[in-house]
This record gives structure tokens, sequence and C-alpha cells, in this order.
């Protein structure tokens, strides 16, 4: 809804947005390059989803 609305709240949603998105393929490009698997990485997904979702729903 943020993002809808626009402002200066969808404004700092967007910008932590692709911060989150680049930190996130940092990470699960180092979790494969170190050795860990896929399925490390998409657990690791899901966490950030979560997080996500609790910060954006309360």
């Amino acid at each position: 809804m943020k993002l809808a609305w626009g402002g200066s709240e969808g404004c700092a949603e967007a910008q932590q947005m692709v911060s989150e998105k680049v930190s996130a393929l940092i990470e699960a490009s180092g979790t494969l390059m170190t050795g860990g698997s896929p399925d490390t990485v998409v657990a690791r997904y899901r966490e950030h989803v979560a997080a996500n979702t609790k910060r954006l729903t309360t």
C-alpha cells in the first residue's frame, strides 16, 4: 500500500525494497559460491519474505 500511495513513505519503501533485493542477491551468490545448496538459498529467501510480510502488515 505504501508504494501505491506514493509520497515520502512510498519512496522510502521503494528504496528499501531495492536495497533488500541487492543484499539478497549478494547473500545468495555468496552462499552458492561457498558450496551452499539452492535449497539453502530458498530457505533464506523465505525467512526474508516472512520478515517483510510481518513488517508490512503491522
